[in-house]
């Protein structure tokens, strides 16, 4: 029997940028949801809840911080639910991480840090399986588009007994929006661990970085994250079109791999997937694709092997500080809309899209974090039976494409044959 808590959402580091966002959507949408917030600051955190208006006038205020563990112990015992939107998740992430996982404490957060995930998994998975905690990383626009499209694919071929899922690509369709602090600082931050640690960025090259049991899975060759080519190889509906890589591949295909082992292969053991984003149909598209091409990997190859050697103050000034974002009427401008295809063992041909309005890295990623809280603290029902260190579509799948639609997410699945 589940243990009561004093209440159903905790929300870290609400006085941030995403974390005010989110607290904002909070407001707005979890009318049923006992929730508190939490930082370092008390004084922070009541000017937060201050703008928030009426809705959230008795949310209680809770200090913790990641440099005093007991304080994060205090809070993960408190609530069934502990959201985090303080990072880079490697420098911060892992003593929360802890406490969730001795507290059976479910537990949720926006990173796209592969060696944070790989090392909650090797310390914490266990422990959190045995104490019934669900921690699940990367909810918001990294990775819940790869991963509940992909999903979404699988119930309807599942549905249709059309078969398992063969291979399947993602490509960013339109994106408006910019790179939040929060997500530059986090991917300075793997750069400057894999410069440190070449086993590390041996590791991170490996398609099944984040595989429960890597014996078990599927060889299918490298699977380069970062290429170029034609549309046409992706979909017959795409021929005329160029694609380029997309820069958050090199995470989000290890999220929904893992999701597959986690979900015992159901997606299918011929299961590959891809991503990438379209640079249009122009006489240049070519040329965009292969530049974009190069450029992603000069960036990944030099950083992971040189930017620990980059003077911290040079890299400051260049990227977004942590904490900041644009203007509301940019994050309201802002959107994104990505397909995924996929074919399966009888043939069957689907496409799975889904758009939403918002600064992708701001305003839609928390609509899908707060989503994500809701959906672990109210929707237990609807929640896989798994345990430890999870991703978005093994843990809540069905709870999030039900909760979609009152969001304001767009997804849809089409079959094209």
């Amino acid at each position: 029997m589940e243990r009561d808590r004093e209440f159903d959402i905790v929300l870290y580091g609400a006085t941030g940028f995403v974390g005010r966002l989110t607290a904002q959507y909070l407001a707005g949408a979890g009318d049923s949801a006992r929730i508190a917030l939490a930082g370092r600051s008390e004084e922070r955190l009541g000017a937060v809840r201050e703008s928030l208006g009426d809705k959230a006038k008795d949310w209680p205020l809770l200090t913790a911080d990641a440099s005093r563990p007991e304080t994060l112990t205090a809070m993960a015992a408190r609530t069934r639910v502990v959201v985090t939107t303080v990072g880079p998740y490697a420098r911060y992430g892992l003593p929360l991480v802890a406490a969730c996982a001795e507290a059976g404490t479910d537990y949720a957060d926006l990173t796209g840090e592969v060696p944070f995930i790989r090392e909650s998994i090797d310390r914490y998975h266990k422990q959190a399986v045995d104490t019934g905690a669900r921690i699940v990383h990367a909810c918001g626009f990294d990775s819940i588009p790869s991963d509940l499209t992909v999903f979404a694919l699988y119930r309807q071929a599942q549905a249709d007994g059309a078969g398992e899922l063969t291979v399947t690509d993602l490509l960013v369709r339109s994106f408006a929006g910019g790179v939040s602090g929060g997500t530059a600082a986090s991917m300075t931050e793997v750069l400057r661990t894999a410069a440190r640690d070449p086993q590390l960025r041996q590791a991170m090259n490996d398609p099944y970085t984040l595989s429960p049991d890597r014996g078990a899975e599927p060889e299918f060759g490298a699977q380069p994250d970062l290429r170029w080519r034609r549309g046409a190889q992706i979909a017959p509906e795409l021929d005329g079109y160029w694609v380029a890589p997309f820069v958050m591949a090199v995470v989000n295909t290890r999220i929904v791999r893992r999701s597959n082992a986690l979900l015992g292969y159901a997606y299918g053991r011929r299961f590959e997937y891809g991503e990438q984003m379209s640079v249009g149909r122009s006489v240049l598209a070519p040329a965009a694709a292969a530049l974009a091409a190069a450029g992603n990997i000069a960036a990944a190859e030099l950083g992971s092997r040189f930017l620990d050697k980059v003077p911290d103050r040079l890299i400051e000034r260049v990227l977004p500080k942590p904490g900041t974002g644009p203007s509301e009427r940019v994050r309201e401008r802002g959107h994104y809309t990505v397909d995924t295809y996929t074919v399966t063992t009888t043939g069957a041909r689907y496409r799975a899209t889904m758009s939403q309005q918002g600064d992708p890295g701001y305003k839609a990623t928390s609509v899908l974090l707060g989503e994500s809280a809701l959906a672990l603290a109210l929707d237990r029902d609807r929640l896989s039976d798994l345990r430890g260190v999870l991703t978005p579509a093994a843990a809540m799948g069905d709870a999030l494409l039900a909760r979609f639609p009152g969001a304001g997410v767009s997804l849809q699945v089409s079959r094209l044959d």
